[in-house]
């Protein structure tokens, strides 16, 4: 099916499931909803089930070093599979290079791309962890990701507070244990930075 055709037909389902709740489609507010949800879904928050959407991948083969290289804070959203609600939290990426260094901006779009589908967050740790070991080739590449989902915050339990963590280790991060130390310490003093200065900031 082409763009406009998943549009068309996510559109057609989404208005029937608006009048079976009982909602009037009439009311201008809700009149384009269903035409704004399929936009959202096949250009937006889902445009990464399409594989023309991955990003072009560049190196900066001048960089090569043996240095650890750490991008962290990386803002990322995706949807639970299960509720199609968001996950939203926050990624941290490090590797070994070897071919070079990869860059930066490249890192946050190849997340993205995999966010912006459908899943489950471990799958997601998964996929980014595999992609970057084939994009950088090198097997040493680590991957955190801390989330709220909103499938436990607005429904169910309702708890607010809680958040899932998941992390894939590869190469020298699962088996160096000073390599993999410093990666956790070095995520753990910035996410525990970022809670102190959001807490001067609410007193």
């Amino acid at each position: 099916m082409t763009p406009e055709e998943k549009k068309e037909t996510i559109a057609f389902h989404v208005e029937k499931i608006l009048e079976t709740l009982g909602l009037d489609l009439t009311n201008p507010s809700l009149a384009k909803t269903p035409e704004r949800v399929a936009k959202m879904y096949v250009d937006e928050v889902f445009s990464g089930l399409d594989p023309a959407t991955y990003p072009e991948v560049t190196f900066h083969e001048e960089q090569i070093s043996n240095e650890l290289v750490l991008v962290k804070n990386i803002a990322l959203i995706s949807f639970c599979e299960h509720h199609l609600v968001p996950m939203i939290g926050m990624a941290h990426v490090a590797y070994l290079p070897t071919k070079g260094v990869l860059g930066l901006s490249k890192i946050h779009r190849i997340l993205r791309y995999y966010a912006k589908r459908p899943q489950l967050q471990e799958r997601l740790t998964e996929q980014i962890a595999e992609k970057l070991k084939h994009e950088l080739q090198t097997v040493d590449v680590a991957v955190a990701i801390r989330m709220k989902h909103l499938c436990v915050l607005a429904r169910g339990v309702e708890d607010h507070s809680s958040e899932a963590e998941t992390h894939v280790l590869r190469g020298r991060f699962e088996t160096d244990r000073a390599i993999r130390s410093e990666f956790f310490l070095r995520i753990t003093q910035e996410e525990s930075a970022a809670a102190t200065s959001a807490g001067c900031a609410l007193n």
